[in-house]
């Protein structure tokens, strides 16, 4: 049997990274020294890294992420109300793994929405799933799910991402079928996955802006208690565009 037919069996068997790999192989002079067994640690390294990507690629497909952003690029300035020691925890996404939420507020501008896809783009990294919703927008389609019979096929979908965002939290008024979908939403999430919220006002206000005792205290019980919280401030980084800000 040929190298050639090898590597087209490697790729019927999906073994796309190690048929590559192997084509390289056959192709450099400088990997013929190698012992069978280094070769063949490559060629499941390199299947190994194949896969890690094309699902990382997957996972930030399916994200729809409303802005492009790394957490190499996260502005550390003074004044922003962002902490280097805070962000280098969050960023080992160890309280991902312990199902905790992030509640970052702020004014607008202050790179609220950019910090949050930068954290997500690091858990996609680490093969965990995200998705980026503004709330808004989720409970009109839950909604017309509503009317449609498809809400809990919606429902699922929303609750089996392990690292959902929500942005523009208070930004508009709740209705009361609102109120209802997010404490579904929540209670479906937590202590199973993350979720980080994002609003412009002070997480003291959440319960008044709710609006229905009851519900803000079953809402805020499911997504407070368990929450790390960031309130960033200073000026807009929109304004700051041009010193690389957010």
């Amino acid at each position: 049997m040929t190298i050639m037919n090898t590597a087209q069996q490697l790729r019927e068997l999906r073994l796309v990274g190690m048929a590559e790999a192997l084509d390289q192989q056959m192709s450099q002079s400088a990997f013929l020294g190698a012992s069978f067994e280094q070769r063949l640690q490559m060629l499941v390294d390199a299947e190994i890294s194949y896969r890690d990507t094309r699902r990382y690629k997957s996972i930030l497909r399916n994200a729809r992420l409303k802005v492009q952003a790394v957490p190499e690029d996260i502005d550390y300035r003074t004044g922003r109300g962002i902490d280097k020691a805070t962000f280098a925890d969050l960023l080992t996404c160890a309280w991902i793994y312990k199902q905790m939420n992030l509640l970052m507020t702020g004014p607008t501008g202050t790179g609220k929405t950019w910090l949050a896809c930068a954290l997500a783009v690091q858990a996609a990294r680490k093969g965990i799933t995200v998705a980026y919703r503004r709330l808004g927008r989720l409970l009109e389609e839950m909604a017309i799910a509503h009317e449609d019979g498809s809400i809990t096929k919606l429902r699922n979908q929303v609750a089996k991402v392990q690292l959902l965002i929500l942005d523009d939290f208070g930004l508009t008024a709740l209705t009361n079928r609102g109120r209802a979908d997010l404490l579904e939403l929540l209670d479906d999430r937590v202590g199973t996955h993350s979720t980080i919220v994002l609003g412009q006002m002070p997480v003291k206000e959440w319960h008044a802006f709710i609006n229905d005792p009851a519900l803000a205290d079953a809402l805020l019980d499911r997504l407070v208690h368990s929450s790390l919280k960031i309130a960033l401030k200073g000026e807009s980084m929109r304004k700051l565009k041009s010193e690389g800000g957010q």
